[in-house]
């Protein structure tokens, strides 16, 4: 894959309705896209308006919703030519790493894309280029679906433009990306308030020894009740229970801040390979139909010399 040299960030408006609608018959009816430079930092804007295959006038609902009118769209011209446009204005899809916010503006490009005949290939280049971005936010800072304004919020950005404009949108987006990107020890503060703490201490040194102990306290409850032997079904419950404590603690791990210490590294990474030794485990006993799941003695053993003897 080329290298990449700028960022798009894309979102749809598509026609909508209050009595519900099939998500394959909601055509865009405007595509807004922002292009961020990564070397000069420049950004370019795109919005246009788009004819869809059947124009008819648009519901109330979806003219309050969008703030689009019938007349924005009587001339406007229809997706295949709006996209060729927008190919142009991209200026090199190799180039490029796409970003949304929620998958659905991509699946609104797949859809619209195959009913005007555009050659998938040109899709699948997008696509594999693509990134759902609200999903790595709610992964990695949020723990919550927030919306593109109550993500700003978060660090304490306030919506610029007009709302529901797609290019606002996506332009609100790259800032969101942006603080993201670059504000990684606010973001990691803002992760360990959502994950972990009520509060977060002000001193690295305080947060490793609060976040250490709120390991110990998981971890320890954790390897009291795990035993080597158990049923099937029960092992399927300590999967669950075992992937919400590595969802509590995996971006100690990942640590963007560099705020973490080596030592909770080290144990967030005992905990993450214990539950991928698990999984593959709980597949292996699954695939020869077996009623019991008969743990690596390692495994526990591991865990219990590092949680229960810590103090």
């Amino acid at each position: 894959m080329a290298d990449v040299k700028q960022f798009i960030f894309f979102d749809f408006e598509m026609l909508c309705s209050n009595r519900g609608m099939p998500f394959s018959d909601m055509e865009g009816i405007r595509l807004g896209a922002v292009k961020y430079d990564i070397e000069t930092e420049s950004i370019a804007y795109f919005d246009r308006y788009i004819r869809p295959a059947k124009l008819e006038s648009l519901t109330r609902f979806c003219k309050e919703l969008t703030g689009i009118h019938d007349s924005d769209l009587v001339n406007a011209s229809d997706f295949k030519a709006v996209f060729e446009d927008f190919l142009t204005w991209i200026g090199g899809v190799k180039k490029s790493r796409f970003f949304s916010w929620s998958t659905s503006d991509l699946s609104r490009l797949k859809i619209d894309a195959e009913k005007y005949e555009i050659p998938l290939a040109t899709i699948k280049k997008i696509e594999k280029r693509y990134i759902d971005f609200q999903a790595i936010f709610t992964k990695r800072v949020s723990r919550n679906n927030l919306s593109v304004e109550n993500a700003l919020h978060v660090y304490g950005l306030s919506f610029i433009g007009e709302k529901h404009n797609p290019m606002y949108d996506a332009y609100n987006t790259l800032r969101i990306y942006l603080s993201f990107l670059n504000e990684r020890v606010e973001s990691d503060f803002i992760m360990l308030k959502q994950f972990i703490f009520e509060e977060v201490p002000l001193e690295i040194e305080q947060i490793n020894v609060k976040l250490s102990e709120y390991l110990r306290q998981d971890m320890q409850l954790f390897a009291e009740q795990l035993n080597e032997m158990c049923k099937m079904k029960d092992a399927a419950k300590i999967i669950k229970r075992t992937r919400r404590i590595v969802e509590k603690y995996e971006n100690v791990l990942i640590n963007r801040s560099g705020l973490f210490s080596q030592e909770n590294i080290f144990h967030v990474g005992l905990l993450v390979n214990f539950y991928h030794d698990l999984l593959l485990s709980y597949d292996e006993h699954f695939k020869h139909s077996s009623k019991i799941i008969i743990l690596d003695e390692s495994m526990v053993q591991s865990l219990n010399q590092l949680f229960l003897k810590r103090g």
